[in-house]
């Protein structure tokens, strides 16, 4: 195997593809990344059993062949050389792998080929859709916040992702929730030939594919089977396991019964939480909201009695009502909406409230409050 490739284009190929390997693998060839030349094309791929990517980049094939090497040590090494940089890669028994690029030369081990997982990258019975990569990008933006980190209840360790028909359009819906806060967000889009009723995408998919999706303009196509997401994104692949699991029935967690509604602007409510949480620590995460006439007030107490409070101009007619939240849970609500201003609408201090923009309903966050 012999090819020549320009350091550019291969840096970026091996960012996407040694974010997925894992370091602490028992197999050391899940370590690894493999390495095929053929006709004009370089074809790269990795995985760690769950999350598989498959790239292709156009590069000066010498010869064909195949091989693996350690990811980790082929990023660093190629991430050192200038960018300038064209590199030499030559390999002739498949063992041993020489790098050449100026006066660097790496001489390294490698694994064969035969060693490395057969990676599948396509579905016999999957549903195809064809979206914009944006679309896409934002609505997991507007969302993965929300995944639960708790391992025992795993269905809900990332994106409910699932589409429905509507006239002549589609909706396009992610959903994630840790069971204290909900986000929910959704798009409108042209009509698709399938529907996907619900699938569970894991959340180091969902973060490995928004970093992909910020790189893209273009539409992508999605191919959806009973156990696994493939995403086709330009000359990358990305394969995914899914998530066995029931997701809850998340309509039923929107409160319908909020008659208090607050307009307020989102940045100024942000930096005020911002500046009133500067005292909270973990003990005492918490941050109450006084609700006056037009005003908010915005107060918290630690753990040593030391106190903080601000007052907010706001838009408000309902009842006076005093309730907490987690002030990093209110912060990542306003730091994900983009509106200037913002919706809360509550019913009491114990019951969820429901944040939203004034210009829009399509992404929905809902939220507990604490005992304060």
């Amino acid at each position: 195997m012999k090819f020549v490739v320009q350091k550019t284009v291969i840096f970026k190929t091996l960012s996407h593809l040694q974010n997925i390997v894992n370091k602490k693998n028992s197999l050391p060839i899940l370590s690894n990344i493999l390495i095929e030349a053929e006709n004009s094309s370089l074809i790269l791929s990795s995985t760690d059993m769950d999350i598989s990517i498959k790239e292709t980049i156009n590069c000066n094939i010498i010869e064909e062949g195949s091989t693996t090497l350690n990811a980790q040590i082929m990023f660093d090494i190629i991430k050192k050389l200038p960018d300038s940089s064209e590199i030499e890669f030559i390999s002739n028994d498949a063992k041993i792998l020489t790098i050449r690029s100026n006066v660097s030369k790496f001489s390294l081990s490698c694994l064969p080929k035969d060693e490395f997982p057969i990676i599948e990258t396509k579905s016999s019975n999957g549903k195809k859709i064809k979206v914009k990569a944006q679309t896409i990008f934002d609505l997991i933006n507007k969302t993965k916040f929300a995944i639960s980190n708790e391992e025992t209840r795993y269905f809900l360790n990332g994106l409910y992702f699932n589409t429905i028909s509507n006239n002549n359009d589609s909706i396009i819906t992610f959903v994630g929730t840790d069971g204290h806060r909900l986000a929910t967000s959704s798009f409108t889009t042209k009509s698709f030939d399938n529907e996907i009723s619900g699938v569970i995408i894991p959340k180091k998919t969902i973060n490995e594919l928004s970093k992909l999706l910020s790189e893209n303009i273009d539409e992508i196509d999605i191919d959806i089977s009973t156990n696994k997401i493939i995403f086709y994104i330009d000359n990358l692949i990305l394969i995914s396991k899914l998530i066995d699991g029931n997701f809850p029935d998340y309509t039923r967690v929107i409160p319908s019964n909020n008659n208090n509604h607050l307009s307020v602007n989102r940045l100024n409510l942000l930096s005020a939480v911002d500046r009133v949480s500067t005292i909270a620590n973990e003990k005492s995460p918490s941050i109450k909201f006084k609700l006056y006439n037009d005003l908010i007030n915005l107060s918290t107490i630690n753990s040593e009695n030391s106190t903080a409070t601000e007052d907010i101009v706001a838009k408000y007619g309902g009842s006076e009502i005093e309730i907490g939240f987690n002030s990093r849970y209110i912060m990542d609500i306003l730091d994900n909406l983009d509106g200037e201003e913002i919706n809360i609408s509550f019913n009491d201090n114990s019951t969820p409230i429901i944040v939203q923009e004034k210009s829009s309903s399509d992404t929905t966050y809902v939220l507990m409050p604490m005992r304060v």
